[in-house]
């Protein structure tokens, strides 16, 4: 996953990096709140973790602005000094997921990004995943279009898995890129221009199979449903 942090504090930054890495998450680190809203603008995150008090904003204003302006649904987790229960009031009904008071237990934290991971994004604990005429079985890595094997490489399955799984939702290429081909590589090559064509072609997205797969000018991809019955279903036999 990829993960926001915004804390003004050097150490808890620190801490917290080095538990969502232990994790195998994608760590992003601000210290700035209008420098996490530019961020927003133009890339995606799947989850962010913010304390209350940093040195340009409120952190309920970030919430506020996540929330009311960006229109984003980005699962948000306080971890704050603060512990008064109106402060938990405060924090989540400016649009937080959920609350932690500092100081940071490495346990509760990873205990509590694993819970709103699940909450946030169930289709990514299934051991299969049914949309509309597409069938994935990760454990195997799978995919079946009306029944019928697609042979996909290794990066061709992850980014049509990633898509699906992400249904509806913008991702910016740099959120791609670190998905499926991870940090160190050579960002906003041609290669994930090339590996979109390719599943285009390889899965027939076009709305006569219920999906269109939209390039977003200078920001991402977004792979859509087109008919209501297209929906996603998710099964475990």
């Amino acid at each position: 996953m990829r993960i926001a942090v915004l804390d003004a504090g050097p150490d808890q930054l620190k801490l917290i990096n080095q538990t969502m890495v232990g994790l195998g998450h994608e760590c992003h680190l601000y210290t700035e709140g209008r420098t996490l809203l530019q961020a927003l603008r133009r890339q995606t995150f799947d989850l962010l973790i913010l304390d209350w008090s940093l040195p340009d904003m409120a952190g309920p204003d970030v919430v506020k602005t996540i929330r009311q302006e960006l229109k984003s649904r980005l699962p948000i987790l306080f971890v704050t000094d603060r512990r008064d229960e109106a402060n938990m009031v405060e924090g989540l009904n400016a649009g937080a997921d959920d609350f932690m008071a500092k100081p940071i237990r490495a346990g509760e934290l990873e205990a509590r990004i694993k819970a709103l991971l699940r909450r946030s994004y169930p289709a990514q604990h299934e051991s299969e995943l049914v949309f509309g005429p597409y069938h994935f079985y990760p454990p195997s890595r799978v995919l079946k279009v009306r029944g019928a094997p697609v042979e996909l490489k290794n990066r061709e399955y992850e980014l049509a898995l990633f898509l699906f799984q992400n249904l509806g939702r913008l991702l910016s290429r740099e959120h791609l890129h670190e998905a499926v081909w991870g940090l160190g590589i050579e960002a906003l090559s041609r290669s994930l221009d090339t590996h979109i064509s390719r599943l285009r072609t390889k899965l027939d997205l076009r709305p006569a199979n219920g999906f269109l797969l939209l390039a977003i000018y200078g920001l991402g991809y977004r792979l859509e449903t087109i008919e209501s019955d297209a929906l996603p279903k998710t099964s475990t036999r």
